[in-house]
């Protein structure tokens, strides 16, 4: 869910910015007080929600929904005003919502449950850094295990893009001169994932089957998944990639001959 913030007030737009953030914690929030950024923004990532002050120095907020909704016909326009008399605006406009300041948790909270053209709100709470070195949050925080080795299972899951994967395989990946005589710390490893993720309320992220395990890839949000998409502008790849890991060196490989490819095409 990518959202829009305009005010040129710099306390209000980090009041509301700040609102959203902890209420939608896996939501791309911007927040600008200029408006040529906010429409550079707007025409680069297509926020499908744009909340907006109205009284601007520069700008009415109801003339820049115009263009925002000429830009993107689909795109929610919430205005969040002081004033009350720019509400026939906003209806000729077939705006979202109207909030009027202050703004509150629970008026942010119910025009986003509430929005004129729906939009999937479910955030995704866990989110892997592949780019450099390997790093995993939860809700923005860095995931700690009881295992050294989870992080990298757990690394390795991702590199495979939801495929499932076998104690042996793991065994051969972790430890390739000698994975048999790891076969009871892999057994460790799996239910060290599993316990984390259950105490974080996320356990539907990973995928449990007899004898094989891996992840849901749609549950993460992962820049290596976004650069394949060819969202190559805002997740920028330098060259390197999980690179703690040895066995990662073949998708390093890929990823430098595919980066070639597009800025040769």
């Amino acid at each position: 869910m990518k959202i829009l913030v305009v005010d040129d007030e710099f306390i209000a737009l980090e009041g509301i910015v700040t609102k959203i953030k902890k209420l939608y914690p896996g939501a791309v929030v911007a927040g600008f007080r200029q408006v040529d950024e906010a429409l550079l923004f707007a025409s680069s990532m297509k926020p499908e929600i744009a909340f907006l002050d109205i009284e601007m120095r520069r700008v009415n907020g109801v003339e820049l929904a115009r263009k925002l909704i000429k830009m993107d016909p689909g795109i929610n326009i919430v205005f969040a005003t002081g004033y009350e008399e720019y509400m026939k605006d906003a209806f000729e406009l077939h705006a979202s919502g109207y909030i009027l300041k202050p703004i509150t948790d629970e008026k942010i909270k119910n025009e986003i449950d509430n929005l004129r053209n729906k939009v999937n709100t479910k955030s995704l709470r866990v989110r892997a850094q592949t780019f450099g070195n390997f790093e995993l949050f939860i809700d923005g925080v860095p995931v700690k295990f009881q295992y050294n080795r989870t992080k990298e299972v757990f690394a390795y899951f991702i590199d495979r893009k939801g495929a499932l994967c076998s104690s042996n395989e793991l065994g051969a990946i972790l430890w390739p001169d000698d994975p048999a005589s790891h076969t009871s710390y892999i057994s460790n490893i799996r239910q060290d994932l599993f316990n984390t993720f259950t105490q974080k309320d996320c356990q539907d992220v990973l995928v449990r089957q007899k004898g094989v395990m891996g992840i849901n890839p749609d549950l993460i949000e992962c820049d290596y998944y976004e650069w394949l998409k060819g969202r190559t502008d805002e997740y920028v790849y330098s060259g390197e990639y999980m690179s703690q890991y040895a066995w990662a060196e073949e998708t390093n490989a890929f990823l430098q001959m595919k980066g070639l490819y597009h800025d040769n095409g």
